[in-house]
């Protein structure tokens, strides 16, 4: 009686499985996502995963982000300890190299659809000799300047202006009127002023990855006449901020344009979807004007965000199938879509539904992308150069250091501890 009821049981759980699933196969691989990006997480729940998890059936996600002034110190935890998920966020440059270096994770140079991506795009998550790439690249931002169109028809300026002379003279006319403020921009927590300012402009003097990499190689000087024209052009800004542009925080910035008080925003594309949300009126975006017409112009596309494997996961072939697909087309239609300013590193085009969004992606089809100058590599040592170039950005927008005497400063800094590997 008893080995019936046994025998009964276990016809009954394996028509239980047969009902639920068709088989009586293992239960779905799920894998745990972390990330730093706790404002994605209603995007991943509602867009990513649905389409992911459809067209991959026996594959689940779980987006499990940590905030983002914790999220490196945790993650760090879990993969000594052992108990991070499958997939990891990877921020860009050194901080993702060290975990590769460490182990922590895994290369990715054998998902299919990495090779496809360009060099720049790859730069934040490649080894310093470029052979091999640990995170599949996701987003990049770019920069240059949002406008109010209100302000531009205020003054009759019909189009963005395309050169630098053009750029001036609009920033003067503007000054004239009097109704705005001609740039939205302090110095007090200096980073805009590198990031929105030098690092913005800058690429058009050093001529991108041609000067980015030469100065990483050592043939170029941060004394050389195209790193330091740059701050002379910066130094141009400060009569058009504003007054009290020195104690001006970044959020001050954000409130004078949003509010409608600035005619032009020195920017980064993350700002898009905030700016749609608060702005009363019709913006626009141009690219960082190049000196003369007919030169070459070149954007910061800086990258943000990528994707790798834990090299300790017990999924680890799930989690290439899923990295495969973030390597895909429809993934990043999927994301630049529901993140309007975070621009699909995809080689292949995305098609973009926000107008201002499209006015930044526009720029890669005109100029040539580059990285900022100071994140591969050359902040490494003491003292850091992206720190250092914070300063000095803020300095020569202060009237307290000349362009000159900042590139110095700086070559001299970098010269201290860092010997290039030619």
């Amino acid at each position: 009686m008893v080995k019936t009821s046994i025998r009964t049981l276990a016809l009954a759980s394996v028509g239980v499985a047969i009902l639920a699933g068709g088989t009586a196969f293992a239960a779905d691989t799920t894998l745990v996502i972390e990330s730093w990006r706790t404002d994605d997480l209603p995007i991943w729940q509602d867009k990513i995963i649905p389409a992911f998890e459809k067209a991959h059936p026996g594959i689940k996600l779980k987006f499990a982000p940590t905030p983002p002034t914790e999220y490196n110190a945790a993650l760090n935890s879990k993969l000594d300890a052992g108990t991070a998920g499958d997939i990891v966020a990877c921020r860009p440059f050194d901080a993702s190299l060290t975990l590769f270096e460490k182990g922590k994770i895994a290369s990715v140079n054998d998902v299919p659809g990495v090779e496809k991506f360009s060099s720049v795009a790859k730069s934040g998550w490649s080894t310093d000799d470029g052979k091999t790439t640990f995170c599949v690249p996701v987003a990049s931002v770019i920069h240059g300047f949002i406008y109010n169109k209100d302000a531009f028809q205020k003054v009759g300026q019909k189009a963005p202006p395309a050169t630098e002379d053009e750029f001036f003279a609009l920033l003067e006319k503007i000054k004239k009127d009097g109704t705005y403020v001609p740039l939205a921009m302090g110095t007090k927590e200096q980073w805009e002023a590198a990031t929105m300012g030098y690092q913005n402009i800058g690429p058009n003097y050093w001529k991108g990855e041609e000067g980015r990499l030469a100065l990483i190689k050592g043939t170029q000087k941060l004394t050389d006449a195209a790193w330091v024209e740059p701050y002379k052009v910066l130094a141009k800004w400060a009569p058009y901020m504003g007054d009290g542009y020195k104690a001006q925080t970044y959020a001050d910035s954000q409130n004078l344009f949003t509010l409608g008080r600035a005619a032009i925003y020195p920017a980064g594309s993350w700002e898009i979807a905030s700016f749609n949300a608060q702005a009363g009126f019709k913006m626009g975006a141009f690219m960082p004007p190049v000196k003369k017409v007919g030169d070459t112009c070149y954007i910061s596309d800086h990258v943000d965000i990528a994707l790798g494997v834990n090299a300790k996961s017990k999924n680890a072939d799930a989690a290439k199938k899923f990295l495969a697909w973030v390597a895909s087309p429809e993934f990043g239609s999927i994301y630049a879509n529901a993140l309007p300013g975070f621009f699909s590193l995809q080689p292949a085009a995305v098609e973009l539904t926000d107008p201002l969004a499209n006015e930044f992606l526009f720029a890669r089809q005109t100029c040539k992308s580059t990285i900022r100058s100071t994140y591969q590599i050359l902040s490494r040592g003491t003292p850091n150069l992206e720190n250092e170039t914070w300063g000095s950005s803020t300095n020569v927008l202060n009237g307290t250091e000349t362009p000159e005497a900042a590139g110095k400063r700086l070559q001299d800094g970098l010269t201290s501890w860092y010997k290039p590997k030619n």
